[in-house]
């Protein structure tokens, strides 16, 4: 039987290939384990650094498998969301890499995800409202700190298709591509990322993640409480001296 998930390991990137294509990747409550298991490897692991999160097939995921619902499958975690992801994002950066649809749930996972590489072809959107359903995994709650208002509120209420050119417009996508070029520019970028001080993009996005909420006069001591262990570690020191002596740094992850 194929893996519904394919995972792989390389240079310090971990990259998750939904694998369902002749389903669109419609994500079921194995493929949402095992995302579960990579995403924990993923922040356990101290030779990886960042993630890559794909479909295979020329599309993102579909959202959920309708045929498994009827069966009275839904494929979330009760502590980790739907597909292994959308309540529980791992602690190292995810980037979705995304071609072809990305809806319901598969648009769900994208906006758990940190930064977005997408095709000019892809196409998002929350169709639940066509469906008589909801997007309860993270669509109405993410959509509109990802995007204006009235434009997430539009999205959510028609159901309709959001094409990649239009979300890279607002600010939801950080990378266009030619079609087939998502997975290999997410990689660049994972490169780039992977190459930094591993506590400082660790808590780098620690603070922007958490400081959402936080009052102008908590934000300084807040962010003083996630951040002061970078500036006594080694690789602080590596960094500087990398620098100083023109040289790559080589990163001990303390």
């Amino acid at each position: 039987m194929t893996s519904e998930v394919l995972i792989d390991s390389n240079d310090g990137i971990l990259t998750i290939t939904i694998n369902r294509p002749d389903a669109r990747n419609a994500m079921t409550l194995a493929a949402a384990k095992a995302i579960a298991a990579a995403l924990d490897d993923l922040d356990n692991r101290d030779d990886l650094h960042i993630g890559i999160l794909t479909g295979a097939g020329g599309n993102f995921c579909a959202g959920m498998d309708l045929k498994g619902f009827l069966r009275g499958e839904r494929p979330s975690l009760p502590d980790r969301g739907f597909g292994g992801l959308t309540r529980k994002p791992p602690r190292k950066p995810l980037i979705a890499a995304v071609e072809g649809y990305a809806l319901a749930g598969g648009f769900e996972l994208v906006l758990a995800c940190d930064l977005v590489v997408a095709s000019e072809s892809a196409q998002f959107g929350i169709p639940e409202v066509k469906r008589g359903l909801a997007a309860t995994a993270g669509g109405l709650v993410r959509l509109p700190r990802q995007l204006p208002y009235r434009i997430a509120l539009e999205l959510a209420l028609t159901g309709d298709l959001f094409p990649a050119k239009r979300a890279f417009e607002y600010g939801l996508v950080n990378r266009l591509v030619a079609a087939g070029q998502a997975v290999t520019e997410a990689r660049r970028l994972a490169q780039t990322i992977a190459g930094n001080g591993p506590l400082s993009v660790a808590a780098s996005k620690r603070v922007m993640v958490e400081s959402q909420d936080w009052s102008a006069e908590q934000m300084w001591e807040k962010q003083a409480a996630l951040t002061e262990h970078i500036f006594t570690s080694a690789d602080a020191r590596e960094g500087s001296a990398a620098f100083a002596e023109k040289r790559k740094p080589v990163w001990q992850g303390k």
